[in-house]
């Protein structure tokens, strides 16, 4: 049962030493949320939120935010354009415990609310990620989290391929365009960067078109910048294009395959889809995960100008497509 937003204010009040609260109200969904949280009112002003998990999953997401935002010193967070929460105090509860932080002011951004233009949300985006990627990688070793080379990247990414290869319901066209991917040198030739590994639109918190706020830092660590941008391929082309060009105007243009690692990380999260669905044994989510590998089929075999190593990957006839594209449907 859901605790009431009356009960976790009496749990932040212990949780921080002399804190005066003088109002507070539910926060977030009741359903369906892994966390029960609710917004705080201090009489000096300042706003808070308290969050208590509702299941082991939920507690250890918390705790690695936890470490992530002790990580993000006052001197790192004056690097960045947006605010990170604070770590205020913290309460034990029914044999976990409650966190209250700093609330970071703005609304959720949605993938649907993102507008392209070198003005829009999308390029203000773009422009956080790359000051993000643009931190330090020290305070993220010192800290004891994970730092990762480009080879370790690659082979993360090929694990994930041959986990969903052994499922035998990954089309054969798409296991070739990712092999090809993987096995191309040039594509996984980049400097590690800070990233937050984790990133989707709902990551984001904005204000009159502008980022004010990122969520989520559970999985920060050093590795592949392509990683959070892959999300924003989901996206219209031209929100996308927006985000790219705003990320390398801060960021520059020296990796140049970065948007096609963001394009495999986007595909293999379909696969992530389908092995989640064979762990957990839901036909409901194999199913749909099958699905969307078939869509996922035909829009990139239509899109032969776009491959996801333009460098080694022959572009292939029209008549070869129509021929590649009856073989799958036969093998579908």
């Amino acid at each position: 049962m859901a605790r009431s937003h009356l009960t976790l204010a009496a749990l932040a009040t212990s949780a921080v030493d002399d804190l005066d609260l003088v109002a507070s109200s539910s926060f977030g969904s009741q359903q369906n949320n892994e966390f029960d949280s609710a917004l705080l009112t201090a009489r000096d002003g300042r706003h808070l939120i308290i969050r208590v998990p509702r299941n082991e999953r939920a507690e250890a997401e918390q705790s690695a935010d936890l470490v992530a935002l002790r990580a993000i010193s006052a001197g790192v967070r004056t690097r960045l354009p947006f605010a990170v929460s604070t770590y205020v105090g913290q309460v034990p509860v029914s044999g976990t415990r409650g966190i209250v932080y700093e609330f970071v002011y703005g609304t959720k951004v949605g993938l649907g609310r993102l507008d392209a233009g070198p003005t829009g949300l999308a390029a203000s985006i773009g422009a956080s990620i790359a000051a993000v990627h643009a931190l330090p990688t020290s305070f993220v070793a010192d800290a004891g989290l994970p730092v990762m080379q480009a080879s370790e990247c690659l082979r993360a990414a090929v694990s994930v391929m041959d986990r969903a290869s052994a499922t035998s319901l990954v089309p054969p066209p798409l296991l070739g365009r990712w092999e090809r991917a993987t096995e191309d040198g040039k594509l996984w030739q980049f400097q590690p960067a800070v990233i937050n590994n984790s990133l989707s639109a709902d990551s984001f918190l904005s204000s009159d078109g502008v980022v004010t706020g990122l969520l989520g830092w559970q999985d920060l660590r050093v590795g592949d910048a392509a990683r959070d941008l892959s999300w924003l391929l989901g996206a219209p082309e031209e929100v996308a294009d927006s985000a790219f060009d705003a990320y390398h105007a801060v960021r520059g243009s020296g990796d140049r395959h970065l948007r096609q690692r963001a394009k495999l990380y986007a595909e293999l999260e379909i696969a992530k889809w389908l092995l989640h669905g064979t762990e957990t044994r839901s036909t409901e989510i194999v199913d749909d995960a099958v699905e969307m590998l078939s869509a996922l089929v035909d829009s990139t075999l239509n899109d032969v100008m776009n491959p996801l190593n333009p460098q080694t990957m022959e572009v292939m006839a029209v008549e070869d497509v129509e021929a590649l594209l009856d073989r799958t449907e036969r093998a579908v």
